[in-house]
């Protein structure tokens, strides 16, 4: 897309990047940590989908867990590798644009990226508001979508407000939140466990060899991605985050591995206690799979306490939609600072120090796309939900061929580059970018999802489509951001900060 020559990074570390405004050095390794996890929503995961896993292969969801994990912990290398010689809030938007040229960067690291990001938090509010109704008795509202749209919004509004006043106030709200998620997923878990079940745990199943077929196999690894995503936004915060060269990528690895403990711990006491049959409590039943620790809690908690299993869930879409703010809105403050977007972005708080534009286009965005997704239907909501995994895959592959393809000069240099920045990260990118294609050819069924339009499944529609307008908008706004298009690679020295 580019015609300049590829470029690769000098065996020595690059300079940091001259400062874009932010408050530099106020978030710490447990910060970063409970950033990332938080942005994931594990209570919120775990529970919407270890249903449809154990749909698919039954007692092997654990095993399906683990494989799922695989090429996630493989992209996690990659990302840890970019960062300590890009330390830069745009991420994969800047580490491929180096490599791959400004259109590549642009598109598949900058739009991709921020549209499953809004995507997520339109999913996330409504999940939230839904549970948050719930919780409050209002059973009525909870049912009635305008209702819930009217209290997502809501919920975008004040989380907003959040992300605009700082890192600091994020961080204190998030080791709340994740707390709530943690004590509640591993208090479930202890007592699924404690209590005489209809299965007894056995290693057998986490045999990767065990699946009867490779389509149920490949659907239920594609779902296991969707639960892991999103630790990365840690990294948009790693300029304002303390030796910023080696934390963030730290955090993401502990938090990817805090993931797996947790989500398997969850995994094998739900099947142990319910079983995976496909009636009553068994989680082989569709009617369970939506949520699963709605249909559990009560059984094994109790209904008191089972209500504090939907508030961790409910925290839990909070959290993650209080990340995607703080991420997405720092991942185009990079963007423009590099001419990539508007000036507008760049503008940082005179006090707070957070990109005050970008933040509130961001919540703002989240918010018409939730109202367009509720006006259009209901389903068409999951189905854009479903999407996002088209998005995750695509992204993340590029970001594992974008490590090695940098690093290539400095393979040579020892086994620990030829493994960590080489064979690594290219093994999770080819993972990922399989896993976008074998996505891509199931959704071409148009009864994938819950809805179609003139014979295209509605995930489809909403995934490659959304890749497509993207680059409908990137040829439109070439003209406008000439220099960045010309030699984005070398891109900004010089960076200008606006305050409102």
């Amino acid at each position: 897309m580019n015609p300049d020559p590829p470029q690769t990074l000098a065996p020595t570390t690059t300079s940091p990047p001259p400062s874009k405004g932010l408050r530099i050095g106020t978030v710490g390794l447990l910060a970063s940590v409970a950033l990332g996890l938080s942005s994931v929503a594990p209570a919120y995961s775990i529970a919407v989908t270890l249903g449809f896993v154990t749909v698919a292969v039954g007692h092997l969801a654990p095993a399906a867990l683990l494989l799922g994990f695989v090429p996630i912990l493989l992209t996690a290398f990659a990302f840890r590798e970019l960062n300590k010689e890009m330390p830069d809030c745009g991420t994969t938007f800047v580490w491929t644009t180096r490599a791959f040229g400004p259109s590549s960067g642009w598109l598949l690291g900058g739009w991709v990226t921020q549209f499953a990001t809004v995507t997520a938090m339109a999913a996330l509010s409504q999940v939230g508001a839904g549970y948050l109704l719930g919780l409050l008795g209002l059973d009525s509202l909870a049912s009635d979508e305008t209702a819930v749209a009217v209290t997502a919004a809501l919920l975008i509004g004040a989380i907003t407000v959040i992300a605009y006043r700082g890192l600091q106030l994020a961080a204190v709200v998030q080791y709340v939140l994740l707390g709530l998620q943690l004590v509640a997923l591993f208090g479930f878990g202890a007592a699924a466990l404690a209590r005489h079940g209809a299965l007894t745990p056995s290693l057998a199943w986490f045999d990767p060899f065990g699946f009867d077929s490779f389509g149920a196999f490949a659907k239920a690894v594609l779902l296991c991605l969707y639960i892991y995503w999103g630790w990365d936004a840690l990294l948009t915060v790693n300029e304002e985050t303390r030796d910023s060269e080696r934390t963030p990528g730290r955090a993401a690895l502990i938090s990817t591995l805090v993931l797996l403990v947790t989500y398997l711990f969850t995994a094998v006491a739900a099947i142990g206690f319910a079983g995976t049959g496909t009636s009553g409590l068994g989680l082989g039943n569709a009617g369970n799979a939506a949520d699963v620790l709605s249909a559990l809690g009560p059984p094994v908690l109790g209904t008191a306490l089972a209500k504090g299993v939907q508030l961790a869930v409910c925290v839990s879409a909070i959290s993650a939609l209080l990340t995607c703010v703080v991420g997405s809105s720092r991942a185009t403050l990079s963007m423009s600072v590099h001419g990539a977007l508007p000036p507008a972005f760049a503008r940082i708080h005179p006090r707070h120090r957070t990109p005050s534009f970008g933040t509130v286009f961001m919540g703002a965005a989240a918010a018409v796309l939730l109202a367009a997704l509720t006006w259009l239907s209901s389903a068409f909501l999951g189905d854009a939900i479903l999407s996002i995994g088209l998005l995750i895959a695509l992204y993340y592959g590029v970001t594992g061929l974008a490590c090695a393809w940098l690093f290539r000069g400095q393979l040579r240099r020892s086994w620990r580059d030829a493994l960590l920045k080489g064979v690594l990260p290219l093994a999770g990118g080819l993972m990922m970018l399989a896993a976008f294609v074998r996505s891509a050819i199931d959704m071409t069924d148009p009864s994938y999802g819950s809805t179609s339009l003139f014979g295209v499944g509605g995930v489809l529609l909403l995934g490659i489509g959304s890749v497509l307008l993207g680059l409908v908008v990137m040829l439109t706004l070439r003209r406008r951001f000439r220099p960045f298009f010309r030699d984005g690679r070398t891109a900004v020295t010089r960076l200008t900060v606006t305050e409102d």
